[in-house]
């Protein structure tokens, strides 16, 4: 039976069902008024109290690749989460950087950077930013896909606020309930919140075995698998420019 889910981007609350369009664009250069609901980037920074299934290595890399997205839209506000795939390219989800006006990112650390372009997939809730701004650390890209029982750990900024590592297990595949013709997804029971959309998933080597978009109302949380991060990111046809919100 196809579980009911949500986006896990934060607006103030889970976001609705839906299946966004598609389509990207360049970040503009100078920003819309900022709304006055827009959280300080300078928000207090907090170690995570747990390291998940990693060795202490192997957190320290997960904290440095994770950034925080706030994503300011034409009179909105939503927070997401994503990782360093290369010194200046992050990974995220296309409904965390859909009708935006601009982004902010900052590091576990606090360092603000400055996003330079952002581009979405049309098959998977996928985006790729462009930074101006070195990333700290990037992660390695697992060869494989995780197993049915193994163990995952997720890292990601839960309510645009501090960097939180939780683990669980892969409890099943099923077909993608928000886009069906992308295939099969991983359903994992690692918890998550609002603002955990884009979260890498890791396992215990602190390689990136997937990427969060969404949870479903148990609490199970679903996983863009790394075998199609891995072959889309191959195809350069499968990013699209996005282009600033208007009105």
């Amino acid at each position: 039976m196809t579980r009911r889910a949500v986006l896990v981007g934060c607006t103030g609350g889970v976001v609705a069902l839906v299946v966004l369009a598609g389509g990207c664009s360049m970040l503009p250069a100078v920003p819309d008024p900022v709304p006055t609901s827009v959280v300080p980037s300078d928000l207090p920074q907090q170690t995570p109290t747990s390291s998940g299934n990693l060795s202490p290595d192997g957190f320290d890399s997960a904290q440095r690749m994770a950034v925080r997205i706030r994503n300011i839209g034409c009179g909105t506000l939503s927070t997401g989460s994503g990782f360093a795939l290369d010194d200046h390219t992050l990974v995220t989800n296309r409904h965390v950087v859909t009708d935006s006006s601009t982004l902010q990112l900052s590091t576990y650390d606090g360092r603000d950077l400055t996003a330079a372009a952002a581009s979405t997939a049309d098959l998977a809730d996928l985006a790729i930013v462009r930074t101006e701004d070195a990333l700290p650390a990037a992660p390695e890209l697992a060869a494989a896909d995780p197993a049915i029982g193994d163990t995952v750990t997720v890292v990601g900024y839960p309510l645009g606020r501090a960097l939180t590592v939780t683990t669980g297990h892969v409890v099943s595949s099923q077909t993608d309930p928000l886009n069906e013709n992308l295939g099969e997804v991983l359903v994992t029971d690692a918890p998550v919140e609002p603002g955990s959309s884009g979260s890498a998933v890791l396992d215990s080597d602190g390689r990136v075995v997937g990427v969060v978009y969404a949870k479903d109302s148990k609490g199970h949380s679903f996983v863009v698998p790394v075998s199609t991060l891995r072959s889309m990111l191959e195809d350069e046809a499968s990013f699209t420019p996005t282009a600033p919100c208007t009105g």
